[in-house]
């Protein structure tokens, strides 16, 4: 039921995707686009967690990366490493370091061979090369536990190609029944659903989330605020989304989710034990989500509403003039709007995945619709022959996931 949750959360602005540009490793969605597929979802393990258990199989810690960046000079590969990890019980922190080489060889490359006679000159030209502040960035990360149901994460990052860095501040708080997050970003790494990065100078959002009850319903509230002018670095002409434009806005949720089992093999005792000449071992599913074969069918239908506290009027076209650009039109997002989404899922798993090889094949297929309305208007407008925008919506179009896992070794 967890992938179809994203249909609600993918409304939010707190909704991380898998992302190469950011040395944690993810961006936000933004919010309203059509939810990505469960791939791009980011892993809840924090970046700087996954390189201190990978630096164990590499050597020196050292560990490869593929990340594309937008100056093609750098190259995409990297080399990525955890520098220092020091924790204690309730506290840890983590220093990462990134270096793009490509660049580099390039450059060394072209040096040596401008270069007629070898001096002492010449050295120091090459060596002011491994000087270049783009091919280096580091980030840091600290997380605090304030108390067993409190925490507070602070990270910041510099990466070579960039000239500003990125700041982030999170704070957690668990409830017997909800879960509390406020987190801001200076600036804010977005991801739209033409894979266009955006940077929002300042972003800050506090959530309360329910946690699935047992007839599955499940609400959310959440304040965000939208400050500076967002841009991005893979197209200047781009028109920002709404959503990541100056605002406060306020918005609330809800889901009802329902799964139904056409089948299932409930895992007992005896499955988890296997016996041997040696005696008797306890092996249990390298996934616990997968231990049980099964076919079901689960769905989710909910609703949002949103309202803008602060809602100002921003440039939709500019006109350069004499003096500096001036706007020559505007546009103001409604202050309020609701609408409806729902999911549906059929899943089939064959094997418990407990054993080396061959012990687990699953498929997946998921229909979504992430906008009701969005969807009956583009339906309306086939159905009269009216052309409607000639740009519709993401959310317009219904999206069909089909998800096959064979566990090979």
């Amino acid at each position: 039921m967890a992938n179809l949750r994203t249909a609600m959360d993918a409304a939010f602005w707190d909704f991380n995707v898998a992302s190469p540009q950011s040395l944690d490793g993810s961006a936000k969605l933004v919010p309203g686009d059509p939810a990505p597929p469960d791939g791009a979802v980011a892993s809840r393990a924090l970046r700087f967690q996954q390189l201190s258990f990978l630096r164990n199989g590499f050597p020196l810690g050292i560990i490869p990366s593929y990340s594309p960046t937008p100056r093609k000079e750098l190259g995409s590969f990297s080399l990525q490493s955890l520098l220092l990890r020091p924790a204690t019980a309730n506290w840890w922190l983590g220093v990462v370091g990134q270096f793009r080489p490509k660049k580099l060889i390039d450059s060394i490359k072209a040096e040596i061979s401008s270069v007629d006679e070898w001096e002492l000159s010449a050295l120091k030209d090459v060596a002011k090369h491994f000087l270049d502040k783009s091919l280096y960035s580091l980030g840091v990360c600290s997380q605090l536990s304030l108390s067993p149901s409190s925490s507070v994460l602070i990270g910041t990052e510099q990466l070579g190609e960039k000239e500003r860095r990125r700041h982030k501040l999170m704070l957690f708080h668990k409830l017997p029944n909800h879960d509390i997050t406020m987190e801001a970003a200076w600036p804010g790494l977005f991801l739209d659903h033409n894979g266009r990065y955006w940077d929002v100078p300042e972003s800050i959002s506090l959530d309360l989330l329910s946690l699935v009850s047992e007839s599955g319903f499940r609400y959310r509230f959440g304040i965000h605020k939208n400050g500076g002018h967002p841009h991005t670095s893979d197209a200047t002409n781009a028109e920002p989304p709404s959503a990541l434009k100056p605002g406060l806005c306020a918005k609330a949720a809800f889901s009802y989710e329902k799964s139904k089992d056409f089948w299932r093999q409930k895992e007992t005792k005896e499955d988890v034990i296997v016996k041997t000449e040696k005696g008797s071992f306890w092996r249990p599913s390298y996934d616990l989500r997968l231990r049980e074969p099964h076919s079901a069918v689960s769905a989710i239908i909910g609703g949002i509403c949103t309202a803008w506290l602060w809602n100002p009027e921003f440039p939709l076209a500019v006109e350069p003039r004499e003096g500096g650009i001036f706007p020559v039109a505007s546009a103001k997002r409604g202050p309020f709007s609701a609408d409806l989404f729902g999911s549906v899922c059929y899943t089939f798993q064959h094997g418990n995945f407990r054993k080396k090889y061959g012990d687990l094949t699953r498929i997946d297929a998921r229909l979504d619709i992430s906008s009701a309305s969005a969807l009956a208007q583009r339906v309306f407008n086939v159905l009269s022959g009216s052309s409607g925008s000639s740009f519709p919506r993401p959310s317009s179009s219904p999206r069909v996931n089909l998800i096959f896992q064979q566990q090979i070794h």
